[in-house]
């Protein structure tokens, strides 16, 4: 275990001398993820309303892929993305392959279903009552949903919690769509990967203990979401 001691001492000093090869993974990190998180916000809610409130023909068919995407292997998500970004794929023109951008649109089709299908099941179990009491104060379609989103708002803050998660610690995809380029694309979970198998375990430390505390974070988080949503359901009963 020698190694591993003195690899965490070297991941430790690393961290507080603030390396740039080590933080370049953390800022493309959070680059990566932050632009698929917002996408997939910006898209998944709305559609997670609509599944979970609207009656409409296909909804079931809906539902049903909206599950499948869930379930589908994140290396296949990878390879899907990758051939309509590679050159000679219909986005090719675009240049988005082994870019932030690029990896953002891979990352964001791993956390869009998760946005969705947990909003759709937030929207089903709100209470039936608060749509004929929005509408009957003269509310739109529009107020409606912000109504229906408010009331189901720690249900979703949960959903953008495990979407983050999910999103984050993502390795296939970041690493088929992205290329691991040093500087550019690496990102800790792909940097991680390299190092390690490199030899290079202070650095793959060093990492992993970045990822640890945004593990540890998103965790509270998705604690504290919990019981504020359980404690204010039984309130309401």
């Amino acid at each position: 275990m020698d190694y591993f001691s003195e690899g965490l001492t070297k991941a430790v000093a690393l961290l507080l001398a603030l390396d740039p090869e080590t933080f370049s993974a953390v800022g493309a990190t959070a680059s990566v993820t932050a632009l698929a998180l917002a996408v997939s916000l910006l898209l998944g809610l709305p559609l997670g309303f609509a599944l979970g409130h609207f009656r409409f023909p296909g909804k079931r068919g809906a539902r049903l892929f909206v599950d499948w995407m869930l379930s589908l292997p994140t290396v296949v998500i990878g390879l899907i993305v990758y051939a309509f970004l590679t050159a000679r794929g219909p986005l090719g023109e675009w240049g988005l392959l082994f870019t932030v951008p690029g990896m953002a649109v891979g990352l964001t089709l791993l956390g869009l279903p998760i946005i969705i299908s947990m909003t759709a099941t937030a929207v089903e179990s709100t209470d039936s009552r608060l749509t004929d009491t929005v509408l009957s104060l003269g509310a739109d379609r529009w107020q409606l949903l912000l109504a229906t989103l408010s009331e189901a708002r720690f249900a979703m803050a949960l959903a953008a919690a495990t979407a983050f998660g999910r999103i984050v610690s993502e390795v296939g995809i970041a690493m088929m769509v992205g290329g691991n380029i040093k500087w550019q694309t690496r990102t800790i979970t792909t940097a991680i990967a390299l190092e390690t198998g490199r030899g290079e375990f202070a650095t793959g430390i060093a990492l992993g203990i970045v990822l640890m505390i945004v593990a540890l974070v998103v965790n509270l988080l998705v604690g504290l979401l919990r019981g504020r949503s359980s404690e204010t359901g039984r309130r309401r009963a």
